[in-house]
């Protein structure tokens, strides 16, 4: 029997082990690397990469059952003994980043890191089965073949115009496959393509031999599958001598687009291969058929598997449980199935009814979950306590120790009546109003401590009261809120999580008062978060809500910025082109008065203008009197007396002087 050998393509990356299936590998999204055993369904190695964050694990595969030694010049231990030919040793992964890393199952550390040969993310990684060889295609469209007792590229070369996404080698090691924008058969010892088949519009995620070479390396009777993204068909596709093959020969249908296959290779030609498919939509179909040529139907399912798990208490409604990976037994006759989260998976071995065509697993992930955390702790010794001793801790970590609440004591003056304040009094008089620098008082005139926040979180905690929840979740004061997390039991931690998970999970609004005290939880109990066994199961649902609300933010604060930059570039344009335009309006307007007043004063004005213009001609004329009075000044005397001689000729008598003015 044969199977993939190893995953490419997918959201978490996982593969059983060749041959027996003891292990079960598999990389989480942040790219640490779990071994499960699958015998007693526990985690057998973790191994987490230097660069784990930055170069994610994209791809693995499992090399075949035999020990690769470090080099020539090692000397072994006595210790060490004599090497086993079926041991499985190591384990390859594909990163992001382009490089190869070898992990030793056997030592648990890195063996190599192979580099130098990609530049682009790693697609699919595939081992050799005879030669000390790995073969691994990237997004640079390049092919590697890698020698790994060097450590170093032995062979390169472009094998298609774009990303190859896929590779697989025939059970003899003489042919390779490699998918891109098609599907070529590669001869490796010349590095020459034999065959080319089209068929696929999408990225092919799946490629897989389904035949055994003949004894005469005649290509004639090859088959091998293929699977796309996006495609709900598994194509079959034959190699012929005469190179009529461009078609595929058969297909199977699928309820959504295949993410993990293993197979039981068929020796001969009348044997029918059995084929397990892990679809996307976490179903799991089993095929059997005999390869005998062309079949223009495509194939059933014989069996469709899927996993459920019994629902909550309330509702009683079966929820759909995603199967991981799925593979065949040694025998052929058992299934060995993982189910569940990555993070913890379920591996179960279940054998199948024949008559039946669609069976549905009703599983309890919790229940095993929790049965598994406590076997896992019963290793743990626990101190052993005397009745007589006082613990100043209210609980072990690890251990649900009963909540014990000390009750709110008020310190009263001595002779004083005064009764203690019941629960629902308390409440009463708490002031949770986001007005700062005011003290909570009650009826007594006393302050309320932060204590007693502690304490009514602890009873509503105990007693699932809402109303003393709601209470104490709507205060504001960052202050209050850390010295009442601060003063909080540890065994009350985690149940404070669970809730403000239930919260948060309601209305968005709740969220942005749950996010303070959850901050506050993390800040003063992480430490002990951190020894919880089950604190991935606990805050998992805590941390897909998180990530889904916040899938969007980076995509919304892009389109912000554009907004922003947008709104600013037409507000400037606007402003420009209003200061361009000359404004047309009279900055000051002055109103004269009525008609009659114009006249009045055009008058005046007039009367104002002759005055002036006869005061300049008065001037003008005593300017030329003046001269002339100078230049005849010395002519008038002489001239007097000859008029007077002649007025006497004449009878004229001397007129009086305002007569002689007159005539004049």
């Amino acid at each position: 029997m044969a199977s993939d050998g190893g995953s490419c393509a997918l959201i978490s990356p996982c593969a059983f082990s060749p041959r027996s299936h003891q292990y079960l590998a598999l990389s989480t999204q942040d790219g640490r690397l779990r071994l499960w055993d699958t015998l007693s369904n526990t985690l057998y190695q973790e191994y987490v990469p230097s660069a784990h964050l930055s170069a994610t694990c994209t791809c693995l595969a499992w090399g075949p059952c035999r020990t690769i030694k470090d080099g020539p010049q090692r000397k072994k231990r006595k210790s060490e003994g004599a090497p086993h030919s079926d041991q499985l040793d190591l384990l390859a992964l594909g990163t992001a980043a382009g490089t190869v890393l070898l992990y030793s199952t056997v030592k648990g550390q890195l063996h190599s890191k192979l580099d130098g040969g990609h530049d682009s993310k790693v697609n699919c990684v595939r081992w050799h089965p005879e030669n000390n060889c790995l073969y691994s295609c990237s997004d640079d469209s390049h092919i590697v073949e890698w020698d790994l007792q060097t450590g170093k590229v032995k062979c390169k070369w472009k094998a298609d115009k774009c990303a190859v996404s896929c590779l697989c080698l025939s059970p003899d090691g003489k042919m390779l496959l490699s998918a891109g924008q098609t599907i070529k058969m590669w001869d490796l010892e010349t590095k020459e393509v034999y065959r080319r088949f089209t068929g696929h519009a999408t990225a092919v995620s799946t490629l897989c031999f389904t035949t055994m070479r003949p004894p005469t390396h005649d290509t004639e009777g090859l088959y091998f599958l293929s699977g796309a993204a996006h495609d709900r068909l598994l194509s079959v596709w034959q190699v012929r001598s005469d190179g009529k093959d461009k078609n595929a020969v058969l297909s199977f249908t699928l309820t959504d687009e295949p993410i993990y296959v293993d197979l039981a290779v068929s020796q001969s030609k009348d044997e029918a291969v059995k084929l397990v498919v892990v679809c996307k939509d976490g179903q799991m179909h089993l095929y059997e058929h005999v390869l005998n040529g062309r079949c223009k139907k495509p194939l059933s399912p014989s069996c469709s598997v899927q996993v459920a798990s019994p629902g909550s208490v309330g509702d009683g409604l079966p929820r759909p449980v995603p199967i991981l990976a799925a593979a065949l037994t040694m025998d052929k006759q058992a299934l060995l199935l993982a189910y569940g989260s990555g993070l913890q998976p379920v591996i179960e071995r279940t054998t199948l009814n024949a008559g039946e065509t669609h069976v549905c697993l009703v599983r309890d992930i919790q229940a095993s979950l929790t049965f598994r955390t406590e076997t896992t702790f019963t290793k743990v010794k626990t101190p052993t306590v005397k009745a007589d001793a006082k613990l100043l801790v209210p609980g072990l970590p690890g251990h649900s120790a009963p909540i014990k609440s000390t009750p709110l004591e008020i310190k009263r003056k001595p002779g004083s009546d005064t009764k203690e304040m019941s629960i629902e009094e308390r409440l009463g008089v708490i002031d949770l109003s986001p007005t700062e620098g005011r003290k909570e008082v009650h009826k007594g005139g006393l302050p309320l401590q932060t204590d007693s926040f502690a304490v009514l979180l602890v009873q509503g905690l105990e007693s699932s009261d809402s109303n003393i929840l709601n209470k104490v979740f709507q205060t504001r004061k960052e202050v209050l809120i850390k010295k009442t997390v601060a003063r909080l039991p540890i065994p009350a931690v985690l149940p404070l999580v669970q809730e403000l998970t239930k919260r948060m999970q309601g209305h968005p609004y709740s969220g942005v008062l749950m996010v303070r005290w959850l901050k506050a939880v993390f800040t003063f109990h992480a430490s002990y978060l951190s020894t919880l066994p089950s604190l991935m199961s606990q805050l998992g649902v805590l941390y897909h809500m998180i990530e889904s609300r916040v899938k969007m933010f980076h995509k919304l604060s892009r389109l912000h910025g554009k907004l922003y930059l947008l709104i600013t570039q037409i507000a400037a344009i606007d402003k420009s082109q209003s200061v361009a335009e000359l404004d047309q309006t009279a900055k000051l307007v002055y109103e004269e008065d009525s008609s009659e007043e114009e006249e009045e004063g055009s008058g005046d004005e007039m009367l104002a203008e002759e005055e002036d213009s006869d005061h300049w001609e008065e001037e003008e004329v005593k300017e030329v009197s003046g001269w002339s009075k100078k230049e005849e000044g010395d002519g008038e005397e002489h001239s007097d007396e000859e008029m007077n001689i002649e007025n006497k000729l004449n009878g004229d008598s001397d007129l009086e002087p305002d007569n002689e003015s007159e005539e004049e």
